[in-house]
């Protein structure tokens, strides 16, 4: 049994067959670090060829990986008995939890931490192997020249730097925010678009047909979806993009048109009110089954999106098993705790406890809170009784350094606004909730106050 985050996991390490069919040396999307998988199990040549092939790499046939010092093994699939082995080389030990967190956390697999980790993973304190999140702001400027007065204070653009955030309709998000920021707000990685994507496509000569899909681009073009989905991100688009050639609703896999269509609930991405935004809004707790796009108009591109659908031959029930579209930000939300174990906690004395490292972001909540996750409306959850952050470029905490109600120095308390959190009870129980970053927590458990 592995730990992580301080908590124990039920997840075992699992036995594989010895059957090693070929291995695969590529860098990972997400942390740039070089990783090697073995295909183990039932896996054909062919399959192996291509899995490879999709991390950006050439398969070796016949061979495993050969990896002397390792931080550890991630254990991924094992469905029709064909298994994933991914090494992650280092002699580094202060990684584990960022590979133990990248593989169980955001990768739904199993770790296994070699001796360089001693054998499991605790209070490493390594980070997480991604950039530090950086909170949106609002940025409002000065149009650009031959543009419209916009409809700010004095004439000026202001745009919410944050991956749910959008400009104004008609304008550019890479023109009047920083796509840098958003960046660091998802793990961002080039990917290939679906196949055949520049296919001629005769719907392109319907004016009626290229007006909806100009009016879909534009919209996308003013919002943050522009930063990863476009030639002009830095290592290349994210699969589909807007300067795809012909129709660029052809360089969509189906998964995202659903999101599009709004089949795919997609709340646990986050969503600004649209009088906050431009007059933009994607889905969000009011409105769960509104398009994945931050929109000025939700109910015509969920129209649109619907219509490709049924092009494609695709119905609803389709995705019927594809309940939640936010991957770990889902999982997290959706996310129960369970009791805090090894004197985690509050202590009489206000002293907070927490296991796996060192943390940016400290909660203190009703026990039956909703585990929050990210801005712009789900970070801060009803039932929060105190928060406290340590800035972007601030150093992260250890435990045992923050009593409750007291801010230590470098860090902010972002809720309450100001003045003291409400007393704890003596006998009742809270939800202690501690992460390294956003989305990687570190201790999420309930306890009891002395």
């Amino acid at each position: 049994m592995s730990v992580i985050a301080g908590c124990q996991r039920d997840k075992e390490v699992p036995t594989l067959p010895e059957k090693v069919v070929g291995h695969c040396v590529y860098k990972n999307k997400f942390s740039q670090m070089e990783e090697c998988r073995d295909y183990v199990g039932e896996w054909s040549e062919k399959e192996a060829t291509e899995d490879c092939k999709d991390q950006g790499s050439t398969a070796m046939l016949g061979s495993g990986c050969d990896t002397e010092q390792r931080l550890g093994f991630c254990f991924l699939g094992g469905e029709d008995d064909k298994w994933t082995r991914i090494t992650f080389p280092g002699v580094n030990a202060e990684k584990c939890g960022s590979m133990q967190r990248g593989c169980e956390l955001f990768g739904g697999g199993v770790f296994e931490p070699s001796a360089i980790c001693g054998g499991k993973v605790e209070d490493s304190g390594g980070g997480t192997g991604l950039p530090t999140f950086r909170q949106p702001v609002l940025t409002c400027m000065e149009p650009k020249p031959g543009e419209p007065p916009g409809m700010s204070a004095g004439g000026k653009v202001c745009t919410w730097e944050m991956i749910s955030g959008a400009t104004e309709p008609g304008r550019s998000f890479q023109d009047y925010a920083s796509c840098d920021r958003v960046r660091t707000q998802r793990p961002y990685y080039p990917a290939s678009p679906a196949e055949n994507a520049t296919r001629d496509d005769p719907r392109m000569k319907d004016p009626a047909y290229v007006s909806e899909v100009n009016w879909v681009r534009s919209q996308i073009e003013s919002t943050a979806c522009v930063c990863c989905h476009s030639t002009r991100a830095p290592q290349g688009p994210s699969n589909w993009y807007v300067e795809s050639p012909g129709n660029f609703i052809n360089s969509f896999h189906p998964r995202g048109l659903a999101m599009g269509a709004g089949w795919i609930n997609t709340i646990g991405f986050g969503a600004y009110r649209p009088e906050h935004n431009n007059g933009f809004s994607r889905a969000s707790p009011e409105r769960p089954n509104d398009s994945v796009f931050v929109t000025t108009d939700a109910a015509r591109i969920a129209r649109f999106f619907e219509a490709e659908l049924a092009h494609r031959g695709y119905k609803r029930e389709d995705f019927a098993g594809q309940v939640y579209g936010a991957g770990p930000l889902d999982d997290q939300r959706l996310y129960r705790p369970t009791a805090c174990e090894n004197g985690e906690g509050v202590g009489a004395d206000g002293t907070l406890t927490w296991r796996g490292g060192k943390a940016r972001y400290v909660y203190v909540l009703e026990a039956d809170a909703t585990s929050p996750t990210v801005p712009p409306n789900l970070d801060l959850p009803e039932g929060t009784l105190w928060r406290i952050d340590v800035p972007e470029d601030g150093t992260p905490i250890a435990s045992g350094a923050v009593r409750y109600g007291a801010v230590p120095t470098g860090m902010s308390q972002r809720f309450p606004a100001s003045g003291q959190p409400a007393a704890l009870t003596s006998g009742r129980t809270y939800y202690l909730y501690v992460l390294a970053d956003i989305i990687v927590p570190l201790t999420r458990c309930v306890f009891t106050a002395p």
